[in-house]
């Protein structure tokens, strides 16, 4: 049975340079053997969380959209690629909002003390971060990293590797940088054999 991956992808554009990126690492993680599925986050129809602890004792979200697949989803999948642009130093609006509905993961392991992944699942999860900047700066992606980071270890997925690329400002077309498509192939890829 191929393992699960989800692939989210965190900019509107669907055919921009995080896309395109994404895309490479899935390719990679398909032809290792797993079961792909993409996400664009920016297009779906979810309500931000609407307040901290409302979740405090249910093992589901008391909002009724799609989150509730989505988190079935997550409970299931073997690895997670993120891909996403920086904006204003961090994660999109979109896919942070996406993110802070997992609220009902939060609690059960933090609160409740009873994850909805156990801790042998866990050692076999794994994340890929992918992303991208327009400034040139070497700090630039530390919010988008520390974010992702904490999202890993709230649904028990944790880091496990990136392909970053900046100054896209410049750049303009990740196509002309072929060594960061490859890079993203290739990290796809890596994690479909290490899953399998």
């Amino acid at each position: 049975m191929p393992k699960k991956v989800i692939a989210l992808l965190g900019s509107p554009i669907l055919e921009g340079n995080t896309a395109r990126l994404l895309d490479e690492a899935i390719r990679g993680a398909e032809e290792a053997g797993c079961e792909v599925e993409k996400l664009e986050v920016a297009h779906m129809d979810i309500l931000p969380c609407m307040e901290f602890f409302q979740c405090k004792g249910s093992e589901t979200c008391l909002i009724q959209d799609e989150m509730e697949e989505i988190f079935r989803k997550f409970r299931e999948m073997d690895g997670l690629i993120i891909a996403t642009p920086v904006m204003t130093m961090g994660i999109p609006g979109r896919l942070k909002s996406f993110m802070d509905r997992f609220q009902v993961f939060y609690m059960a392991k933090y609160h409740r003390g009873r994850s909805f992944i156990s801790p042998e699942r866990r050692r076999e999860r794994k994340m890929l971060f992918i992303s991208i900047a327009g400034m040139n700066l070497p700090t630039v992606f530390e919010g988008v990293k520390m974010t992702a980071r904490a999202f890993g270890e709230i649904i028990d997925c944790p880091y496990w590797d990136e392909v970053l690329r900046n100054d896209m400002d410049t750049i303009q077309d990740i196509r002309t940088r072929p060594e960061v498509m490859e890079a993203a192939y290739r990290k796809g890829s890596e994690l479909g054999r290490l899953l399998g």
